[in-house]
């Protein structure tokens, strides 16, 4: 089991993730905006939203970026993807704080994370990060108010969402602030609450790990400490926990976080039955809560199995070789069976799903981490084939942006030259992949995948692709008071809005995007793969205790 104090002998690499975010600018905004966002705030929006993105809608639009004048340099493109940060703050505070999600449009919310301020949990590593202390000790005042045994809505909590947005945050927040940043907040005694919550959180959705096989149940029902009735979970609802639990552990000095969680991963780190792993290291998706065994084997990189495969090389134990092992099979499995080249495009690689040996060759926004993942596993392993393997992906990811008429991916795309829909055919022709799904719901994946590509490289090219995206969401997506979804990325303007602005765009899109262009710091990502930081899979920094490896 993992017991408190490992984390000092885990090989824990970091992870830094980003997310461009941007808001309605209430009166608030002018204290806490920095010089640039006073500046050029109303002039920027004003050309993003209107004029400028009307303009250059086509395919490979967002090559030059005169729309934010002299924001060329690292610098200023920081202070821009800050001030999109702010700007969405503001709008949250103004029209849903403490409520989980901010609908931009309609200036209401929503809560759907059950009404702990799931925004707010999410934007505090990002706001440390950023050093904006006003936002920082709105967050940290309210923590100690939440009481975790109510939820506020009538759906079940989430083991996984809850783990890695509220858990994650908190953590995060309590590592950040008595290290590197403990100068941003104003009243330090909230600073032990910071923990105190997380394991008050943890205590309350322990009983998720009471079944038969100690495989969590992921739908709780608090109210009367039940469940939805579940005889399955899903890996990646399985597998993203132990990250968080066990620096739980470690900072609480209860190994049973750590405990519950590295029980559970042990079903997955050792298969059963053999035929529901199709290649070495690529398992199925379900598992038994009775038994712990696999149901299935169908699976792949995409949502539903991703971050299993992200944090088993994120928690590469001196003492837990499998770790490291089972990634490294993985890895060379889906090198050598789920690559995929379109055929109108191949010089493109994606990575196909699976059913057993039978694949499908579609992928989504999703999957587009993967990039970012080979390359962190080539730094931490010092294997340059996964790196240059991950550098394959990040280029198909980014095609996926550069193509369409907003210049953003869209939600889920395929390659299968045989189903290709016929008012499509052009498009395929020329791009390598076709859309299947045109959303975009404010995704980080593709920007994530660029930072580690260009901290693995020194490459400005990944900057430059970056900034582009943030550039293509800001003068998309930024309405009302934060940022939308849309409909169609490959419609004029993005098509239509849908009035949701989720967490994740304030914990990850604004990160991935400031971090890429920021100075270095202890929690960015080192091209040696020896990190003092882990960044879990919502991009909330956790410390690696003891001294780095």
């Amino acid at each position: 089991m993992l017991t408190r104090g490992l984390l000092c002998s885990l090989a824990l690499v970091a992870h830094a993730v980003g997310s461009p975010t941007s808001a309605h600018l209430p009166s608030k905004g002018k204290q806490h905006g920095a010089t640039w966002g006073k500046e050029a705030s109303g002039t920027w929006d004003k050309e993003a939203s209107g004029t400028w993105g009307k303009k250059h809608g086509g395919k490979n639009h967002f090559k030059g970026h005169a729309y934010f004048g002299a924001a060329n340099s690292s610098q200023d493109r920081a202070a821009a993807v800050k001030e999109a940060f702010q700007f969405a703050w503001d709008g949250y505070y103004q029209y849903a704080f403490p409520n989980d999600e901010l609908h931009p449009i309609s200036n209401s919310f929503s809560n759907s994370r059950n009404g702990w301020g799931a925004s707010a949990a999410d934007a505090l590593s990002t706001a440390l990060i950023m050093e904006i202390p006003e936002i920082v000790n709105e967050i940290v005042a309210y923590v100690p108010t939440i009481d975790w045994s109510v939820s506020y809505q009538d759906e079940p909590v989430s083991l996984f969402e809850t783990t890695i947005r509220y858990l994650g945050g908190l953590i995060s927040g309590y590592d950040l602030l008595t290290g590197p940043l403990s100068h941003l907040v104003n009243n330090t005694a909230y600073v032990p609450e910071l923990l105190s919550q997380a394991a008050n959180l943890a205590n309350n959705l322990s009983y998720a790990f009471e079944t038969p096989s100690g495989i969590p149940n992921n739908n709780l029902i608090f109210g009367n400490r039940s469940d939805d009735g579940s005889t399955t979970n899903g890996l990646a609802t399985i597998g993203t926990l132990v990250l968080e639990w066990t620096r739980l552990s470690d900072l609480t000095g209860n190994d049973t976080y750590a405990q519950l969680t590295q029980k559970a991963e042990s079903y997955l780190l050792n298969p059963q039955p053999a035929y529901n792993e199709p290649w070495d290291g690529l398992v199925g998706t379900n598992v038994a809560l009775e038994n712990g065994s696999f149901v299935d084997a169908s699976g792949g990189w995409n949502g539903g199995d991703d971050s299993f495969y992200e944090y088993l090389i994120k928690v590469k134990a001196l003492l837990f070789s499998e770790y490291r092992d089972r990634w490294i099979a993985a890895a060379d499995s889906t090198i050598e069976h789920l690559a995929s080249h379109p055929s109108s495009r191949p010089d493109l690689t994606f990575l196909a799903v699976y059913n057993n040996q039978t694949l499908d060759f579609t992928s989504e926004h999703l999957a587009c981490f993967d990039g970012g993942n080979f390359i962190l596993g080539g730094l931490v392993l010092n294997e340059q084939k996964y790196i240059d393997f991950g550098l394959k992906l990040v280029a198909a990811c980014e095609d996926t942006y550069n193509q369409t008429l907003t210049g953003i991916g869209p939600e889920v795309f395929s390659w299968n030259a045989s189903m290709v829909p016929a008012d499509q055919q052009e498009f395929y022709d020329r791009a390598g992949f076709y859309i299947t799904n045109s959303q975009y719901i404010l995704r980080p994946e593709v920007l994530e995948s660029f930072y580690y590509a260009y901290r693995a490289t020194g490459d400005s090219k990944y900057q430059d692709w970056s900034w582009n995206g943030f550039v293509a969401i800001n003068a998309t997506c930024r309405t009302g008071s934060g940022f939308a979804e849309i409909s169609d990325v490959n419609a004029a303007n993005g098509g239509s809005f849908m009035d949701f602005q989720d967490s994740f765009f304030f914990a990850e899109v604004t990160k991935y995007s400031y971090l890429i262009h920021a100075e270095d710091a202890v929690w960015q990502v080192n091209n040696d793969g020896v990190n003092q930081y882990v960044f879990n899979t919502e991009a909330h920094p956790f410390k690696v205790a003891g001294t780095p490896i």
